[in-house]
Order: structure tokens, then C-alpha cells, then sequence
């Protein structure tokens, strides 16, 4: 059956009226006719999830075959804050003013400080009726028992339930902030952090059918983020498992930038060291795909599956070898800011691939627009519902904007590179869904031609025409200044 008859069978959240609901989002205004039916959403979102250990999610594999996989989805900059920045807001580093993990330039503080926390997709949704929930990890600098504006125990604004850590990056010995208060816990198997949430986010599902509203779950997991601390039923898994060596594993580029270039091949110890970082990954994301699963059931249990939106991708992706870099992240080579996006759900198309170019920065909207509200035109994003129901509008953007700011050298960063393992400076980068193009703010330059060149081997922009050379340069300058999805979106066309 063609998806367009498929449309004629789904809930009314998808059709005309669903667009019709809402007045102002990425914050909406409530609509004042009775509102249709909208789906529910869950939001699984990973820490440093890179696409290869996907292969080890048998839930998530599953989910291929029952929902849409995005193939170029890019997120704005391979690093958690900034990402998750512009995932709750709709808007590029530029906009948020995030762009680090750490003041003055990143952090929660910074995106507090902003204004951000008023226009998410979580007081988007509220304002339409929606229970909202956040468990797991918010951005990097907040902690439980902080005191914000006065409030001790601080939640932001958009959240009927608030369950969030600080530092659970070991998965045991943290404390939560429930709903402002905060509770310890300790290092006891059934304290483990990953599987904590999900108990939690099922409770919350129960809870919002109990009382018949509809909800958004966004549980953020630190996993597979270092030290990538497995459940005590995986610890003594994956022992013997090979590292992947891709083309691109202990090579460099042709005409490497400066930061890149020189490095040597990789001894027999620092494979040894990559292969278990890479067994520690894999072994960390098992509880992560139980979760999905269990989250599933229970949905199931609870009659709301197929009136539910199931989301999952990660905040950023993650090197291991390639381009003779330890593990780590924060460089536009696909490995660190190509991630997973797979949707299910009602009217979403099953077992299908789009190659249409997305990006964090439409989340916030396409959350917006499923809960029936109007995405806010200052955003910077647009929303993915279109291509849900199988369609690419002409006027889709092409491109995605990576901003990055570096080195980083904070010793309060979790996410400070490690040696060997990648510590760029400022660049600014463009990915469409055939090349790559970085223009560092120390005059360097990149560009992959993914199309003939899929492991980013070869540099060729010295090769570049002079016009080429240039309307690359004027397409950065415009996304780069670029505000709202009108002036942004002409600007990715």
C-alpha cells in the first residue's frame, strides 16, 4: 500500500488540524477549539552513541525495521551541551549562545543565563496539555541541589516530572533532583543509573494514562559516555569482541590540517587500549537497549503504542582509531556529528530510509508540531513531520551547520580530550548529504567529497575551483549569522 493511503488510516494528529492547533512554538500558546488527538513521546536520547554500536541494540535494530532511520542526520557540534542546547530549543550554538560545556561560553549556566530554558519543547508541549518528563541527564553544569534565581533544588520551567543527576557518568554513587528534592543513591545493583530511569519512565507512562493525558518522556541516558560502567548482568560480556578497523582506522588524511597531521600509527598498547574502550561501550549500551524495550512493553501494557512517537539518536558520535585519534569526539568527521535518528510511531513509515539532510535543531519543532502547536519561526529548524509521512518538501534544506569552539583545555570539562585523542580548534563546518567542508577561524580548510571519498580519507579543497572556494565560504557566512528557520533555511538551501 503507498504511504499516502497509509496517511488515511493514522490519527488525526497528522492531518490538517494538527496544524491548525496550535498558535506559538517552540513555545505554543494552547489552542482555543477543543483539541484532535496527538501521540505521545518518547525521546530516547544517548551520550556519545557513535552509529557502530547499533549493531549491538537488537531493540533498536528492530526499530529500523518498524520506523524510519535518517542517514543524514547531523548533529551541531560533537559535543554534549551545545548539542543538547539545540535539541531542546530549535536554534544553532549561534543563537543559544552555547558553546562549550563550560562558562562563559557553555554550560547550563550559560544556557539559563540566555533564556533558553523558556523556549523548549517541554514548555511547548505543557502549554498543549502534555505531561512532560526529563530523566537522566540535562546539560552539562547542573547539579541536583543547586540553587538558580533563588529556588533551592532548582527545575526548569516545562517539567511535570523532573528526574535528573548531576554527575552519573559511573552510574552509581550520584543523587537525583525528583521534582526538587534530592535523593541519594548508593552503589547497590539496583541503584545502577541507566536502569533507575527506566523504572522511573515506565512509572510515568502508567501515571499519565491513569490520568488520560498525553506526555513526552525525554530520558537522556550517560551511557555509553566514559567510564561506560555496564550493568551488573553485562559486566562479563563482550570479553572477546574485535575492534571494528574501518578504512579510515589508523590512517590520516591527505593534506591533513594542521592539528591532524603527523601523527604516527598506533602501537600494539594503544589498540589494546582502543579495543577495551570499545568493549566497555558496548557492554555500557546493553542496559540502554533493555530500557527501549522495557519502555516498549509497557506502552504495549498500557494500550498506547500505537498512539505514541518513539524517538532515538545521541547527542553526538564518537571516534575510536579513525584518523589516528584515540577515543574521543568534538571534530565534523562523520564519526563524531553523523548519529543515529530512528522514529516510530503512528503514521511514520515502516522499514524505511530517508537521506533527507536533519538536524538536532529540528527536534524542538517537529515535538512542537506532533503535539499540535505551530513550531516558532525563531527557531532555527524546521520540522521532520513532512518527511514522517514520506514526503521532502522542495524547499528542504541541503545543508547542516556544525560550530564548534575549541581547543578544550577546562579541567572542569568531563569531555576535555584525553591524549592522542583529538583537540581541535575553532571551526565552523557545512555537511550536506554528499561533502563535508570545515573552515577553521585559524584559516585551515577541509573538504570530503563523501560521494566518491565515504571514509574521508582525502582533502581535496586546494583542488577546488575558485568559485566553488567561494560560494562555500559565503553559504558558511550566511548560516553562521543565520536567524529563524526562514532566514536559516534559505541560508541551508
Amino acid at each position: 500500500m503507498p504511504f499516502a493511503d497509509v496517511r488515511r488510516n493514522v490519527p488525526l494528529w497528522l492531518g490538517t488540524a494538527a496544524l491548525a492547533a496550535g498558535l506559538v512554538a517552540c513555545d505554543s500558546a494552547p489552542s482555543s477549539s477543543p483539541p484532535p488527538r496527538h501521540p505521545n513521546i518518547v525521546w530516547v536520547l544517548t551520550d556519545d552513541l557513535s552509529s557502530d554500536l547499533v549493531n549491538y541494540m537488537p531493540h533498536v535494530k528492530e526499530m529500523r525495521k518498524d520506523g524510519l532511520s535518517f542517514t543524514d542526520y547531523t548533529v551541531t557540534d560533537s559535543l554534549c551541551c551545545p548539542s543538547r542546547s539545540s535539541l531542546f530549543t530549535g536554534k544553532f550554538p549561534h543563537n543559544t549562545g552555547v558553546f562549550t560545556n563550560t562558562p562563559p561560553d557553555g554550560g547550563f549556566q550559560t544556557f539559563h543565563e540566555k533564556g533558553n530554558e523558556s523556549k523548549t519543547f517541554a514548555t511547548a508541549l505543557q502549554k498543549q496539555g502534555y505531561r512532560t518528563a526529563m530523566m537522566g541527564k540535562y546539560l552539562n553544569g547542573y547539579e541536583p541541589d543547586m540553587t538558580v534565581d533563588g529556588e533551592k533544588n532548582y527545575v526548569p520551567p516545562g517539567w511535570n516530572e523532573w528526574d535528573v543527576a548531576g554527575n552519573g557518568y559511573k552510574e552509581y554513587d550520584y543523587t537525583l533532583n525528583q521534582n526538587g528534592r534530592t535523593v541519594g543513591y548508593q552503589h547497590d545493583p539496583d541503584d545502577y543509573l541507566t536502569d533507575v530511569v527506566s523504572g522511573k519512565g515506565q512509572d510515568f507512562i502508567e501515571k499519565s494514562v491513569q490520568d488520560k493525558k498525553p506526555f513526552v518522556l525525554d530520558i537522556s541516558t550517560f551511557a555509553p559516555h566514559g567510564p561506560a560502567t555496564p550493568a551488573p548482568e553485562d559486566e562479563d560480556r563482550f570479553t572477546d569482541l574485535k575492534l571494528p578497523r574501518p578504512p579510515a582506522f589508523d590512517r590520516t588524511p591527505t593534506d591533513a590540517p594542521q592539528w591532524l597531521k603527523d601523527k604516527k600509527s598506533f602501537t600494539p598498547r594503544q589498540i589494546k587500549k582502543i579495543t577495551k574502550t570499545y568493549r566497555k561501550r558496548v557492554r555500557a549500551v546493553q542496559a540502554v537497549d533493555r530500557m527501549i524495550g522495557d519502555l516498549q512493553e509497557k506502552l504495549k501494557k498500557e494500550g498506547v503504542y500505537d498512539d505514541t512517537v518513539f524517538a532515538f539518536a545521541s547527542d553526538n558520535g564518537f571516534h575510536m582509531g579513525q584518523y589516528r585519534l584515540m577515543p574521543g569526539k568534538q571534530t565534523a568527521f562523520d564519526t563524531d556529528v553523523n548519529v543515529p535518528l530512528i522514529v516510530t510511531g503512528p503514521g511514520v513509515a515502516r522499514g524505511a530510509t530517508t537521506d533527507a539532510v536533519a538536524s538536532n535543531i529540528d527536534i524542538c519543532p517537529t515535538f512542537t508540531e506532533l503535539g499540535g502547536g505551530e513550531p516558532d519561526p525563531r527557531a532555527d529548524g524546521r520540522s521532520l513531520v513532512p518527511l514522517f509521512e514520506g514526503e521532502t518538501p522542495e524547499d528542504w534544506p541541503k545543508t547542516a551547520l556544525v560550530e564548534h569552539h575549541g581547543p578544550d583545555n577546562s579541567p572542569k570539562d568531563p569531555d576535555k580530550p584525553r591524549k592522542g585523542s583529538g583537540n581541535p580548534p575553532s571551526y565552523e563546518a557545512l555537511r550536506t548529504d554528499r561533502y563535508t567542508y570545515v573552515a577553521y577561524r585559524n584559516g585551515a580548510h577541509e573538504y570530503y567529497d563523501r560521494a566518491k571519498d565515504p571514509d574521508m580519507l582525502h582533502n581535496v579543497y586546494a583542488r577546488l575551483f575558485a568559485e566553488t572556494k567561494a560560494r562555500l565560504t559565503s553559504t558558511l557566512e550566511k548560516m553562521r549569522d543565520c536567524a529563524g528557520s526562514k532566514e536559516c533555511g534559505a541560508a541551508a538551501g
